[in-house]
């Protein structure tokens, strides 16, 4: 299982372009989503070393780069400008609009291709990454982000998907649930691709302060410009006021927690959905630390029958999602529920769970009955087999360093 899901990435939805660029698409869905294509490469920046592995992320970055500036609020592209995908929503595309496979706005697409950039450069030395192309498309994610603290004000994003379920599209003919200045950013949809209950995405809004951080140092260290590093600050420190001063609750049963979507005007929903980023993986994104008296609080509500999408079977128990039927548990959210904890017994009996669940196919999935793994959906989902390796070989390094 380890091997199928180490290379099913390289092997699979990898394509090396003439330019340079890398091409990686999802799976069984043909095209390249900013956010699934960074997790699919992350666990191969340990082999850095070896031929072609280093171009190839390097190009991954330099292609996320590409799309960005072609349209900032779209989340998955196509590999040329074909018109493929969902054409036909109603949404304002611009004149690129065929290299866009999906519109739907999500806070994650960007800060994606600037966290795997970041650990690229930590890994490896190399700053050819930061290209021109690069701080231009960073550029516009600091803009997009800031447009997005005023949306109701400032936001010209409207998306509008008819005859479809409830969570493809957005309310107020395109414009989402209302909602007030509170300093973080908005977001029309989760990283699950189904649309936000309220536009202040929690987990999202942690991982944007992340990577402004990430940003911040390379625009000081790399480009040597002061001005944008301090843009780069100053828009960290506003999102972060915001979770701080709106996003944390008091649960009777856990303490404070924090709460999944805001409105900035009392409303909140009390969950978490499989898709990373997720309440359960701000640890594995770098906002805090596993002994975070809130995250600890909020990782034992959202890993209780408390999370609507906390589910238990006869075979696994863990978190689904809302994009998939219910008591379907992902192979992602069992990953990270291993990762994020301190126990070796609760990782292993994880870890058995997830080699318990592949369907007899050796590989990850998206969601599965709980009680039957056999009954599972997406065939051909890299990012949940990068995962796990990722996970393995962070468990090897681990044990390695102890018995040093």
């Amino acid at each position: 299982m380890f091997k199928n899901c180490f290379y099913s990435t390289l092997e699979t939805t990898t394509k090396l372009h003439d330019d340079g660029c890398t091409y990686v698409f999802t799976g069984d869905i043909p095209a390249m989503w900013l956010r699934d294509s960074s997790a699919q490469v992350m666990h191969y920046l340990r082999v850095c070393d070896c031929p072609g592995i280093k171009e190839a992320i390097a190009g991954l970055v330099k292609l996320q780069m590409r799309y960005i500036a072609l349209d900032p609020y779209a989340n998955a592209f196509n590999e040329e400008a074909n018109g493929a995908g969902h054409g036909g929503d109603t949404t304002n595309f611009n004149e690129n609009k065929d290299w866009i496979w999906e519109r739907k706005y999500e806070i994650d697409s960007l800060c994606y291709p600037v966290w795997i950039s970041y650990k690229y450069w930590k890994k490896t030395g190399d700053t050819s990454v930061f290209d021109e192309q690069y701080k231009k498309s960073t550029g516009m994610i600091l803009d997009l982000f800031r447009v997005e603290q005023h949306h109701e004000e400032k936001s010209p994003y409207r998306f509008q998907r008819f005859n479809c379920p409830e969570t493809d599209t957005l309310p107020r003919e395109g414009k989402g649930a209302e909602v007030a200045y509170t300093g973080m950013t908005w977001s029309g949809f989760r990283p699950s691709d189904d649309a936000c209950v309220y536009g202040y995405l929690v987990p999202s809004n942690m991982f944007a302060v992340v990577i402004l951080g990430y940003l911040e140092e390379i625009y000081a260290d790399v480009y040597h410009d002061a001005d944008m590093a301090a843009s780069a600050k100053a828009l960290k420190d506003e999102i972060e006021a915001g979770i701080q001063k709106y996003a944390i609750f008091e649960d009777p049963d856990f303490g404070k927690v924090y709460a999944y979507e805001v409105d900035g005007k009392g409303n909140a929903v009390f969950m978490d959905d499989a898709n990373v980023p997720s309440l359960l993986s701000l640890p594995y994104l770098g906002y805090c630390d596993m002994d975070d008296p809130i995250y600890q609080n909020t990782r034992k509500y959202i890993l209780s029958k408390k999370n609507p999408y906390y589910y238990e079977g006869s075979f696994a128990k863990g978190i689904g999602s809302p994009h998939t039927p219910p008591g379907y548990i992902w192979h992602i959210a069992l990953v990270m529920e291993a990762m994020t904890c301190h126990d070796d017994a609760e990782k292993a009996k994880v870890l058995n769970t997830i080699m318990a669940c592949d369907g007899g196919t050796e590989v990850m999935h998206e969601g599965f009955d709980a009680n039957d793994p056999t009954v599972y959906t997406r065939e051909w989902f890299a990012w949940a087999n990068s995962l796990l390796a990722y996970f393995i070989l962070e468990e090897i390094d681990k044990v390695n360093t102890f018995v040093k």
